[in-house]
């Protein structure tokens, strides 16, 4: 054969289907075909107390594949029971999540399973799938929801003595940056009125400080606000008398006169002024005839006086930080002094006593001193909290630092409980709000000396679960009222805007738990019957189960779950509770309520009806709050 001969040859046998070994490197099998996996649910939701969830996996072969196929699902998620039943040489197969176990009431005596429950959330899981050649995987959106067990019967250490009593109510600060607010908007009076606050406080300050020398009253400034707060509600507000007139202070911010009976006169002329018909008699000049208090249509007086304000961190009676100092003395000296002169023009008013500017040790500095020597009427003990003093604290921060208040309340108790004659003093919260900073001028943060940044938590939907993540937590440990602070002025404080009268978010949370659990001082017994409540987890909800007299039950939800550690006003983290609702027995009808960023803040939010059932579930998509009210 012919050398061109073999090439020709060699040319045609490469054309055909042997082409691969051309070249001399031999041939080679066709990857196998992968095989395919779909899930049942791309979503799923379980429970907390071992309620759990299964995902249908379907494989998809390749022909002629028969290779045993297993599952794996990642990531593996702490206290999470994962049971997988893998496909083999068949073509489905289930994953089933559940996670810890049932939730009991207390004092059930029901051991909660030694395995703590998966933290709940939403979480990214992927399940993937192998017949040991091809893989394949499916993505799931786990839910781990938290789980409540709600109880018939009242939890005696809730509360007072099992009650949830704690009166909600709203502070104005009448001084010359603020006491026009009437009158340039007169009809804010009304969503005052309709907020319902009871014994609306005033804080006197300044201007407002009607005695401006010796014998020598103004009561023009101070009117225009009065007057207003005195035209809604119960017409009684509480006079907080922050400060003594200027003229009585010396250099130092002291008063002139150490035994105090000259602040004790000008108390006790205020009583004449708004609680008696002949007013204030001993006066040399006042800007009315006679010198009396006009409230609107003749209804109005003051019940309830605070004697000064914070005094712990102000003049004489400031106790530097320090416990056993004078400057606690000194006030208890001062009160004793001061409430006698006032009662004496009016037996039957009430006395706020302290009004403590409550952080670190301050309690425990101040109030034994008082508790132990004050010898005059103490009609309400009252603390201040607020979750910080500097805009640039997280929101876990802020939330942490309800929980961290909590023992503040029970030691106020704790102390009023050494004194017999103090014992039924009930303690009131009577400042109340996320961030105590402002600006002290000139831009300048009160409290950190920095550039000042407005806390717009205050009207956000971080409030919407701060508020009543506090007003619960605070009410089950006997707190019986509640001030906002305050409520005209700006996004950080204001429950309405001070600069136009619109409305803002924190008025209608404010609103509706003052609706969903009310509660009158005035009146015994108030409040509603705090039912046994079990829950799985309480970092990230707070949840409040009361009954009423009419046998109605409300249950509130409110989500403070952070989405990030590093959030500030941030949007929170989704959450759903499962209520069992089965030992309550039936109800005729429901609503449910929900506050959140979607919220129409100018019209405020409707309940919606729901169906009542043994077992329910509440929803949010992040920071807010949820009240869900059944009828029998």
């Amino acid at each position: 054969m012919s050398n061109r001969f073999r090439l020709l040859l060699a040319l045609i046998l490469c054309s055909f289907a042997f082409v691969p070994g051309c070249g001399g490197g031999g041939s080679s099998t066709p990857p196998p075909q992968p095989i395919g996996e779909s899930l049942s649910v791309s979503s799923l939701t379980i429970y907390q107390d071992g309620t759990s969830g299964s995902v249908n996996v379907t494989i998809t072969r390749p022909a002629g594949d028969s290779n045993a196929v297993t599952l794996t699902v990642t990531p593996a998620l702490s206290s999470m029971n994962v049971s997988i039943q893998s496909p083999g040489t068949g073509n489905t197969g289930t994953v089933t999540f559940a996670t810890d176990g049932p939730v009991p009431l207390p004092g059930q005596g029901l051991p909660r399973p030694l395995i703590l429950s998966t933290p709940s959330g939403t979480y990214n899981m992927t399940i993937a799938a192998s017949d040991g050649t091809t893989t394949a995987s499916a993505p799931l959106t786990l839910t781990v929801g938290v789980a409540g067990v709600v109880g018939s019967g009242v939890d005696s250490t809730q509360g007072v003595k099992g009650r949830l009593q704690e009166a909600m109510s709203t502070s104005f600060q009448l001084a010359s940056w603020a006491d026009g607010f009437f009158d340039q908007f007169p009809s804010a009076t009304t969503p005052l009125g309709i907020l319902g606050p009871h014994h609306i406080r005033m804080q006197v300050l300044e201007r407002d400080i009607a005695e401006t020398s010796a014998g020598v009253w103004d009561f023009s400034y101070v009117d225009g606000m009065v007057n207003p707060i005195m035209s809604v509600t119960d017409h009684s507000p509480e006079y907080q008398i922050a400060k003594a007139p200027a003229y009585m202070y010396d250099a130092s911010g002291n008063l002139l006169d150490p035994t105090f009976n000259a602040f004790g006169a000008y108390a006790a002329d205020l009583v004449r002024y708004y609680n008696t018909p002949g007013g204030i008699t001993d006066a040399t000049s006042c800007n009315k005839s006679p010198c009396v208090s006009t409230p609107p249509n003749g209804v109005g007086r003051v019940d309830y006086w605070g004697i000064y304000n914070e005094p712990n961190i102000n003049d004489e009676f400031s106790d530097n930080g320090e416990p056993n100092s004078p400057g606690a003395q000194n006030y208890v000296n001062m009160y004793n002094v001061v409430v006698p002169q006032m009662q004496a023009v009016d037996s039957t008013i009430k006395f706020v006593g302290v009004e403590l500017a409550d952080f670190s040790s301050e309690a425990s500095n101040y109030i034994p001193t008082f508790v132990q020597n004050v010898t005059q009427r103490v009609d309400v003990l009252a603390t201040h909290f607020y979750a910080t003093c500097n805009q640039a604290d997280t929101d876990q921060t802020l939330f942490d630092a309800i929980t961290q208040f909590v023992p503040h309340v029970q030691y106020l108790y704790s102390q009023l409980q050494t004194k017999p004659a103090l014992a039924g003093v009930p303690v009131w919260m009577t400042e109340n709000n996320v961030n105590a900073d402002y600006d002290a001028g000139g831009g300048i943060s009160a409290c950190n000396g920095t550039p000042f940044v407005l806390d717009k938590r205050g009207s956000s939907a971080f409030f919407a679960a701060w508020r009543p993540t506090a007003f619960s937590m605070f009410g089950k440990v006997g707190l019986q009222a509640m001030y906002h602070w305050d409520f005209a002025a700006d996004a950080q404080y204001g429950e309405i805007n001070a600069s136009n009268a619109a409305l803002q978010l924190g008025y209608w949370v404010d609103y509706w738990l003052g609706q969903y659990f009310p509660s009158n001082p005035d009146v015994t017994p108030t409040g509603a019957d705090i039912l046994q409540l079990g829950v799985s987890e309480n970092s990230s909800v707070e949840i409040l189960a009361v009954r009423n007299g009419d046998g109605s039950v409300v249950v509130m939800v409110a989500d403070h779950a952070v989405q990030t550690s590093t959030d500030n006003n941030g949007p929170g983290d989704p959450r759903v509770v499962a209520l069992d609702l089965s030992a309550l027995g039936t109800f005729s009808s429901a609503s449910l309520l929900t506050i959140d960023k979607n919220t129409d803040v100018t019209n405020g939010p409707t309940a919606a009806p729901v169906t009542p059932a043994a077992h329910m579930t509440i929803q949010l998509g992040g920071y807010g709050v949820a009240f869900l009210k059944l009828i029998p």
